[in-house]
């Protein structure tokens, strides 16, 4: 028994096996209380916000749920740096394990405080949702995402700091390539700045219709890089920031009515009455139909076109949804084709006409 405790206090690397085991008690420690913590958590902790009518502190549990797991860990690791006393000479691995352990510390403090960030930018979303305002609409994914990236940035710095890393060392050696992150951060500013043009000019809102160069669809999030808009085909794009605040672009979804123009094209046996007879009844026509603004409608005989007798058709329907617009114009189109049925009128169709000419006697 007694050489088995003097095995105890023999030493590896200047540390006895008695502080190993002691070591390796406190972390086994630590991990069992951390289960019996996220236990205690499941089990009496989160019925009682359960109860509660508000979902704010079931959200604000889950943010801290797994950062506070991560401490009962580290004080695990805290203590058995304790009992095992690292040395400090030649080298000092004791401030090196503690300088470890604060910045653990930070990590998890980051981690939950982004967690909240996330559960702050649903609240924002909540409140934006009961305004008319569109603007808060845009504003709040930005802000949520800008608060998520300073806690990021801080905690890194933090890290840095704990590890014993001067933070005016680590910004002076990034001066060294400062030219050439500039160039690598130039694009990623430009869609910021893109993106807060896009927010405070509001060209577009979220569900907007949109048509940018050969880019036509629904716009489905502003983000801080890229606008994503969901086209016809249902696919995705992905537009820079910095490029679709600099283009033209035709905001469908703001028009007040959307336009319908054709051109009816009849034959050349048309008389001058039956075509007068056609431009009035189209005319009349588009005036009365309930879903055509009255005020926009333009009807006239415009062109002798090289197989057709042309007739030019300009209106506005009242709605400006691409579905039921479609369904207004099939409408007037069979309408029309009625109107001409009753006067007798046909539709001309690409066609050529040859005379042939018999030659007489001694004519070639």
């Amino acid at each position: 028994m007694r050489m088995d405790l003097a095995l105890l206090d023999q030493t590896l690397f200047d540390i006895t096996y008695r502080q190993y085991g002691l070591a390796l008690i406190a972390v086994l420690i630590a991990l069992v209380g951390k289960r019996l913590f996220a236990f205690l958590l499941t089990k009496l902790i989160e019925p009682l916000t359960r109860r509660t009518e508000s979902d704010l502190d079931d959200l604000l549990l889950d943010c801290i749920r797994k950062p506070l797991e991560l401490l009962v860990l580290i004080v695990g690791l805290f203590v058995a740096v304790q009992i095992l006393q690292l040395p400090t000479e030649p080298t000092d691995v004791r401030g090196g394990a503690y300088a470890l352990l604060r910045a653990l510390v930070t990590v998890a403090g980051g981690w939950a405080l982004f967690n909240m960030a996330g559960v702050f930018g649903q609240y924002l979303e909540a409140l934006s949702s009961k305004t008319e305002n569109d603007l808060d609409d845009h504003l709040v994914p930005f802000v949520r995402k800008s608060l998520r990236v300073f806690i990021v940035v801080l905690a890194a710095i933090m890290v840095f700091q704990n590890l014993g890393y001067s933070t005016s060392g680590l910004l002076a050696s990034l001066g060294i390539g400062g030219m050439a992150l500039a160039f690598a951060s130039k694009d990623a500013l430009s869609n910021i700045f893109g993106s807060l043009m896009i927010i405070f000019d509001r060209p577009f809102k979220l569900g907007d219709q949109v048509i940018a160069g050969s880019m036509e669809g629904t716009v489905e999030e502003v983000g801080f890089r890229s606008t994503k808009i969901r086209t016809p085909a249902k696919t995705l794009i992905s537009v820079p920031n910095s490029i679709i605040a600099n283009m033209p672009l035709d905001n469908v979804s703001r028009m007040p009515r959307r336009r319908i123009k054709l051109t009816v094209g009849l034959t050349y046996a048309t008389t001058p009455a039956k075509m007068r007879a056609a431009v009035a009844g189209i005319r009349t026509l588009l005036k009365s139909h309930p879903e055509i603004d009255p005020e926009t409608v333009q009807v006239n005989f415009t062109d002798f076109g090289a197989s057709s007798l042309d007739i030019a058709i300009t209106c506005f329907s009242v709605t400006t949804v691409l579905g039921e617009h479609l369904d207004v114009r099939e409408d007037i189109c069979l309408k029309i084709m009625d109107l001409l049925e009753e006067l007798g009128l046909q539709f001309a169709f690409p066609s050529r006409t040859v005379y042939l000419h018999q030659a007489g006697a001694g004519e070639p």
